[in-house]
């Protein structure tokens, strides 16, 4: 199997390395003979090639390569899109359809968190919605008629809408059979009165499972009060980006928050972490490596079930294992979790725990 790696931007390089240890870890423990290939993104493809996302680079992760690893942006420090600025993220989720953005978040009970029993799943459409850089054919979907006015179009589609749904009503019944679609109908009555029905129209075709419907602002308040009540959960791409962020640091930080962009029909997959590139500590061997590591982990069993291969399933169990028994240790954590364990070491931590596992079993 041939894996893409993207570096990119701030913390990229170091959480990548560490995540590549223990990927490699697992490759060798279940034979899974992964074979890497890095790829420039950020700001180093600018300064090479004088744009951040090579469209060439795009192709190759489509046609040549079984996964995608990519590493943290500073879009927001990138030039103008005329001038090779090109969004990383959304050119990998819109080059590559990748529509499903999958994001767990689970309470840890041996690490500080807010939201004890808490272990749910967000379904983020991730191809249209608000986000104006994916959801006009040419051109963006902000505008200006005039100096002191901007205009900004949302984009919600029947197709993006029902596959969203789909894929977490099948994420369901592998778990606690409930669902529940966010909104805010009552307001948008267009756009998420179409996501609505498309949400109640793929709910007939699943019977067993429990459906619920809530108003996003109102779900922000619940997430926060009875966070375990909940177990998979769809949002249009602007609601899930945000609620996302709110459950993982809920459930303990955003540092570990796995994350993956799929698409069950085409078998394409991206790992990602759910944090950004935080420039401030870049190249200081500070960084939590873990939300990298587990989305790759989440890679590798994401493309274990749909290509029916046990050992791709089991690496990416052992990987998740590995990272809860090494943080289960105060000693062994990384700033943020209130120890002082280098991103480096911390990577080479799990990748052993990863192997010894294998010599115990």
């Amino acid at each position: 199997m041939k894996i893409m790696t993207l570096p990119c931007d701030g913390i990229g390089p170091e959480i990548m390395a560490a995540t590549l240890e223990v990927v490699q870890a697992a490759s060798e423990r279940f034979g899974l003979g992964l074979k890497f290939h890095e790829e420039d993104a950020g700001f180093d493809s600018l300064k090479k090639h004088g744009i951040t996302l090579r469209e060439e680079v795009l192709d190759r992760a489509r046609t040549e390569f079984d996964g995608v690893i990519l590493g943290t942006q500073s879009h927001m420090d990138y030039p103008p899109v005329a001038d090779g600025g090109r969004n990383v993220s959304a050119g990998f989720r819109i080059g590559l359809d990748l529509y499903a953005n999958v994001r767990p978040a689970r309470a840890r009970d041996f690490l500080p968190n807010k939201a004890p029993g808490m272990d749910l799943v967000i379904m983020r459409e991730a191809t249209e919605g608000f986000y104006p850089d994916r959801n006009m054919f040419k051109g963006i979907g902000e505008m200006m008629p005039d100096p002191d006015m901007a205009l900004s179009v949302r984009k919600i589609t029947r197709h993006g809408s029902m596959r969203i749904c789909r894929e977490a009503f099948k994420l369901a019944m592998q778990r606690n059979k409930k669902v529940a679609a966010i909104h805010k109908a009552n307001s948008f009555l267009m756009t998420d009165g179409l996501f609505l029905e498309c949400f109640r129209e793929v709910a007939r075709d699943y019977p067993e499972v429990e459906t619920e419907e809530l108003i996003v602002d109102a779900f922000a308040a619940l997430l926060v009060r009875k966070p375990h009540e909940y177990d998979v959960v769809v949002a249009t791409n602007f609601y899930g980006d945000i609620l996302s962020d709110l459950a993982s640091e809920l459930s303990g930080s955003l540092g570990l928050a796995g994350s993956i962009n799929a698409n069950a029909e085409t078998g394409l997959c991206c790992a990602q972490a759910q944090h950004g590139s935080a420039p401030d500590i870049a190249g200081k061997n500070v960084a939590n490596p873990t939300s990298l590591i587990l989305s790759a982990a989440m890679m590798l069993t994401w493309l274990g079930e749909q290509r029916g291969k046990s050992k791709l399933i089991e690496a990416g169990t052992a990987i998740a294992d590995a990272v809860d028994a090494v943080i289960d240790d105060p000693a062994k954590r990384t700033r943020d979790l209130g120890g002082d364990v280098n991103t480096d070491v911390f990577g080479g931590l799990v990748a052993d725990a990863v192997a010894r596992e294998a010599v115990a079993a």
